[in-house]
């Protein structure tokens, strides 16, 4: 067992192809030892599509895991060997046909710390231009132009319900309103 601020040795119990999980032990209040689950993640990235000034690519994307179509900005999970920087402008085109001229890291931030060890990458692309969308056999996306005002007000209004997505759009507002 380690102090605290380390990470003990978890035991994988699952391996999947994006996400593994593992037992990991914890020391309790009480001093006694127990295992917690948690889901391992090699990271993602999520992507602000920025077709210019007023106007940004989001995508509704049919979500399986809670049954509906989620309005969200483009994302994906980092690739094993790959690094975020990789894998913004590769996601980007496959999910949305976009090609960037210019890709920028805004932040990262831990998607869900109690339970994940996943972080997201946020990346603003620029000088978009046409490509070929490479969508994934179990993706369902449909990429959609929306202008800026519209998006924040989907934020606020409760129509984007997904955390990532709410996240982008409401720090790029904070930011180009500066």
């Amino acid at each position: 067992m380690s102090d605290a601020n380390s990470t003990p040795e978890r035991r994988v119990i699952y391996q999947g192809r994006k996400i593994d999980l593992a037992l990991q032990p914890v020391k309790l209040s009480d001093g006694s030892i127990a295992d917690r689950e948690v889901v391992v993640h090699r990271g993602a990235v999520a992507l602000l599509p920025l077709v210019d000034a007023d106007h940004v690519c989001l995508l509704k994307n049919y979500r399986y895991t809670v049954g509906k179509t989620l309005w969200e900005v483009p994302a994906g999970t980092i690739d094993a060997g790959e690094t975020p920087d990789e894998t913004a402008p590769r996601e980007l085109t496959e999910e949305t046909g976009y090609i960037a001229g210019k890709v920028t890291k805004l932040t990262d931030w831990l998607v869900s710390p109690g339970v994940m060890t996943e972080r997201m990458y946020l990346y603003v692309c620029e000088d978009l231009r046409p490509g070929q969308v490479a969508h994934q056999p179990d993706e369902n996306l449909e990429p959609v132009v929306v202008t800026w005002s519209e998006a924040v007000k989907m934020v606020d209004d409760g129509r984007i319900e997904d955390a990532k997505s709410m996240l982008a759009i409401l720090l790029w507002d904070r930011k180009r309103s500066k």
